[in-house]
């Protein structure tokens, strides 16, 4: 008597054939990804009259994953250290990642040899998504993500980003914008900025934010730019502006940590704050209640950010689509003692 021949498998195809549906929406389905619930249905009704049963296995295999995910830092080495704002962005997504059982990885970018070898690192697959902190314009990282199709958020919006990357960041016009408007508030008219990270979306928005809040009383001989948020640049620009303009009497420092360098070039030259000159910042970051006076900033929600950035990513883990249009926090003016 001849043995019974076992019953063939059902494979992909034949669900997809039966469900008449194309074999990525069945593999979407079984994988844990978005469908609509009709595409789903029908699936599902596929599957229990075939019979199917998942390989579990190959299915392990084909999905392994890390559970880590890279946080991408486009910054010097030492202001990746000093930076109060990238350490709470960084402790936010951490915390969003851990809550997740997510590993976070730091990785610094400061030369074209960073980049190419952590583009080898995200391509080797030892992270499952990546959260990227100040991209500048055209920055290699920005064409790494898109080639590699790895799930991603930036902190940040570079202009030339993929529509198809979510994003997570704060109005850099209209914060920089309300905060001079409170210092032209305060009676003063020859007002500077030192604008810093001009290779960037934040401090491109920062500086237009500016001039629209000056309308004719702009100059732009009034603007000393420098290349990063650190209390270093700010005790650059303070000092240029004072040899450009020594009647000025309000600043506007795009960083708390510019704010402080500020105070110091300031108290060297003998000028009272907010007496002679008024200051604001940005951030309310330490730096701000630090300083004395204390700045007068705009809040920027750095935890909330990073823990922002985080879900982004875990959503897209999940197989969920981010909206796109990208998500802005609220930054209110915090109002102290400097202006």
């Amino acid at each position: 008597m001849s043995r019974p021949q076992p019953q063939k498998r059902a494979t992909v195809h034949d669900i997809a054939a039966a469900a008449g549906m194309s074999r990525g929406t069945v593999s979407r389905v079984l994988n844990g990804g978005y469908v609509s619930a009709e595409a789903r249905a029908a699936i599902e009704a596929a599957m229990s009259d075939l019979g199917y049963v998942p390989n579990n296995a190959a299915r392990a295999l084909k999905m392994r994953r890390s559970q880590a995910v890279a946080f991408v830092a486009l910054e010097p080495h030492s202001l990746f250290l000093d930076d109060p704002n990238i350490g709470s962005i960084m402790l936010g997504a951490n915390a969003a990642l851990s809550l997740a059982d997510h590993q976070m990885v730091s990785l610094v970018v400061e030369s074209a040899r960073d980049t190419e070898r952590v583009a080898r690192y995200l391509s080797g697959g030892f992270v499952d998504g990546a959260i990227v902190v100040s991209a500048r314009t055209k920055d290699p990282i920005i064409r790494v993500i898109s080639d590699l199709s790895l799930p991603a958020a930036f902190v940040g919006h570079p202009p030339d980003l993929d529509q198809t990357i979510p994003f997570v960041g704060i109005d850099n016009v209209g914060s920089a914008r309300a905060i001079t408007e409170h210092l032209v508030t305060t009676g003063r008219r020859r007002i500077g900025m030192i604008a810093a990270a001009l290779d960037r979306d934040s401090g491109i928005d920062r500086l237009a934010g500016f001039r629209d809040a000056l309308g004719p009383l702009f100059d732009d001989e009034l603007v000393s730019d420098v290349p990063h948020y650190d209390y270093g640049s700010g005790v650059k620009g303070m000092r240029d502006l004072l040899e450009r303009e020594p009647a000025i009497d309000g600043v506007f420092a795009a960083s708390d940590a510019i704010a402080a360098g500020a105070l110091e070039a300031l108290r060297e030259a003998g000028r009272s704050v907010p007496g002679d000159v008024g200051v604001v910042g940005f951030d309310d970051s330490t730096w701000a209640v630090r300083c004395q006076p204390q700045l007068t900033t705009v809040h920027q929600p750095a935890k909330e950010i990073g823990s922002c950035a985080a879900q982004l990513i875990l959503r897209q883990l999940r197989g969920e689509h981010p909206d796109p249009g990208g998500q802005l926090l609220p930054t209110p003016l915090v109002l102290r003692d400097s202006a």
